[in-house]
C-alpha cells in the first residue's frame, strides 16, 4: 500500500532527518500517534491573524502536506482561557494536538509561573486523552526571550516534542509583520517552514494511507 504526506524531495529529506531524530526519543508520551486527526489548539497567531484566509502557518502546513487540520485557534486567548475549552477540543477525539499559548499572557501581565503552571495541566489533560502534543514555543519578549528555557524544561518533563520560538527573526523584521504582534502571509510562510518537516516526520510514522474518491 502506497501512503503520501504530499512534501516536496527537499522537503522529504528533511522529513527523514526527523524521523531520525524523532526515533531516538521514544519517551515522547503517546509517540507515535495513534492516528491522523490533527487539531491546532492556540490563539491569535494559530488563527491566522495578520493574513489572508488561507495563509495562516495552519492553513499553510495543511497544503503542503495534503492533510487536512483543524484550526482551534482563538484570537485573544490565554492559557486561562485554554484550560477552559481543553475539554472541546479532546471531544474532537484528537491524536495530535499543536499547542500555541502564552502572547497574550504576557501582553496581560499573567505571571510566568502560572503561565507554564497553565501550560503544564493544559498539557496533561491533552496527554491523557491519548492524544501526542507538539509544544509551539513563543516568545516572552521581542529583544530577548527569557521564556525559552521555561518551553525547554517544560517539554522535558511533559515527555513533548517541542519547536521552540517559532517567532525567531519575525517580530523584529517589519516586512514580515501585519502588526507589532502578529506576522503577515511572509511570516507565517517563517513559522510553516519550521513546523513542517517536524509535524510531516510524526505523520509519516503514522502512515496516513491515500485517499481514492
Amino acid at each position: 500500500m502506497k501512503y503520501v504526506i504530499g512534501a516536496s524531495a527537499g522537503l522529504a529529506f528533511l522529513l527523514g532527518l526527523y524521523a531520525w531524530s524523532l526515533s531516538g526519543h521514544p519517551s515522547y508520551i503517546n509517540y507515535p500517534p495513534r492516528g491522523g486527526r490533527i487539531v491546532a489548539f492556540g490563539d491569535s497567531l494559530t488563527q491566522g491573524v495578520g493574513a489572508p484566509d488561507g495563509e495562516g502557518f495552519v492553513a499553510q502546513i495543511s497544503k503542503r502536506l495534503g492533510i487536512p487540520i483543524e484550526n482551534a485557534g482563538v484570537s485573544g486567548d490565554t492559557t486561562r482561557d485554554a484550560l477552559k475549552r481543553v475539554n472541546v477540543i479532546l471531544a474532537q477525539n484528537p491524536d495530535i494536538v499543536l499547542v500555541e499559548f502564552g502572547g497574550n499572557d504576557r501582553l496581560q501581565g499573567i505571571s510566568e509561573q502560572e503561565v507554564f503552571d497553565n501550560l503544564r495541566t493544559l498539557i496533561g489533560d491533552i496527554q491523557r486523552s491519548g492524544a501526542f502534543v507538539i509544544l509551539l514555543g513563543v516568545r516572552g519578549g521581542i529583544a530577548s526571550d527569557p521564556w525559552s528555557g521555561d518551553f525547554q524544561w517544560l517539554a522535558d518533563e511533559s515527555h513533548t516534542l517541542y519547536i521552540p520560538d517559532i517567532l525567531r527573526e519575525i517580530l523584529r523584521d517589519p516586512a514580515l509583520l501585519s502588526d507589532e504582534a502578529h506576522p503577515n502571509s511572509e511570516g507565517y510562510t517563517r513559522i510553516a517552514d519550521r513546523i513542517t518537516p517536524i509535524l510531516g516526520s510524526v505523520v509519516a510514522e503514522i502512515k496516513l494511507p491515500v485517499e481514492h474518491p
